[in-house]
């Protein structure tokens, strides 16, 4: 069994000059006497323990490896009592130190967290956007910044402080960014007006719940949506509907998305089920062809295709399984119109997957 932590305390008298130390084994007597203090009763400003106490936080911070600086973060998120200055530096440090303190410290007020939004990275803005009870004007600073992951963190974020013209916002917004949708559906200060908008951008799944909160006239929603769409290819002579998530600003942006996956080692097979499941074609259409290493025009001309086959062949060179292919082909058919029409065959032979089946779908958009 572990001694108790005020066992392991050293003096208070010896503190600071163990701070001072480079010494490894001092900065580990002293980041279990600094968590000993902690587990104390917290001293309050002007006692002199506290002075004490602030003074060997930030001589232990100034030039403290990265495991000691996570460690002061974890052990100070919650504290009130913590030197301000301390916390301000740790909120600003790489995202894994970070993260801590700007989940849960209170001595973060709306000027520090609006700072960390202009000033640092992505995933410092997101944990930000998930803070509990974070304020209107830090809410009203996310959505100005028009990031999607940080916009989609404020919208999964039940207990923000979001204003109805917030929301609006962020509905306008999710007609091009497909992630925040399903958090809009189930958002507190969404309403009946901002359900009808927001209707017409969602999949089937998302729809079916926005009718069960609010009163959504569907089949006439449905209907509208459908002649806007044939209207739209009627304009440009072409002959049948086209998927309704194409938009010029969020291809791009899931082009960019999938392209930083890719990157990262982060992109695999089972993120076109993700993708589909969520309602994203075209986030589909970008992945499915990074994956496979194919041109976007002869996927997308897969998916608007009149046999299901060149589809099918394109996943199972990625790694799709035969077995999943078929409800993955009927969910791409909700948010495409229908296509691609016909009828899926059972292969004849042996079933193609990897280079073999990249081949035969290079061959068949070819023919």
């Amino acid at each position: 069994m572990a001694p108790a932590l005020s066992s392991m305390k050293p003096a208070a008298g010896d503190l600071l000059s163990l701070a001072r130390s480079r010494d490894a084994a001092d900065q580990q007597r002293l980041l279990r006497g600094v968590a000993a203090m902690c587990e104390a009763s917290p001293p309050q400003p002007g006692d002199p323990s506290h002075a004490l106490l602030s003074e060997i936080f930030l001589v232990l911070a100034a030039g403290a490896e990265r495991d000691i600086r996570r460690t002061l973060s974890e052990c100070l998120a919650g504290a009130d009592w913590a030197p301000p200055a301390l916390i301000h530096t740790l909120a600003i440090d790489e995202i894994e130190i970070a993260r801590p303190v700007i989940a849960a410290s209170p001595l973060l007020k709306d000027q520090e967290l609006l700072k960390i939004l202009v000033e640092c990275t992505i995933e410092h803005q997101i944990e930000v956007a998930r803070r509990p009870r974070i304020s209107g004007r830090v809410a009203d600073a996310i959505i100005e910044g028009g990031e999607p992951a940080v916009m989609t963190a404020l919208a999964a974020n039940r207990t923000a402080e979001v204003s109805e013209a917030a929301v609006r916002r962020l509905v306008e917004a999710s007609q091009r960014i497909a992630a925040l949708r399903a958090p809009l559906v189930r958002h507190p200060a969404m309403n009946d007006q901002l359900a009808q908008q927001l209707y017409g951008w969602v999949g089937q799944a998302l729809r079916e719940a926005l009718q069960e909160r609010f009163r959504v006239d569907a089949p006439a929603l449905s209907g509208a949506i459908d002649e806007a769409v044939r209207a739209a290819y009627a304009r440009k002579g072409e002959a049948g509907p086209a998927p309704l998530d194409e938009d010029p600003a969020r291809d791009e942006m899931e082009r960019r998305l999938v392209a930083k996956m890719d990157a990262s080692g982060q992109l695999r097979p089972g993120y076109l089920i993700r993708a589909i499941r969520e309602g994203r074609l075209s986030l589909f259409e970008h992945a499915l062809a990074t994956l496979g290493g194919f041109p976007l025009a002869q996927v997308r001309d897969a998916v608007r295709a009149d046999h299901p086959e060149a589809l099918r062949l394109a996943c199972a060179a990625v790694g799709i399984d035969r077995a999943v292919f078929p409800a993955m082909l009927d969910e791409v058919r909700k948010l495409s119109g229908g296509l691609p029409t016909g009828e899926l065959r059972k292969p004849r032979f042996m079933e193609r997957t990897g280079e073999s089946a990249a081949r035969a779908f290079r061959a068949y958009r070819a023919a």
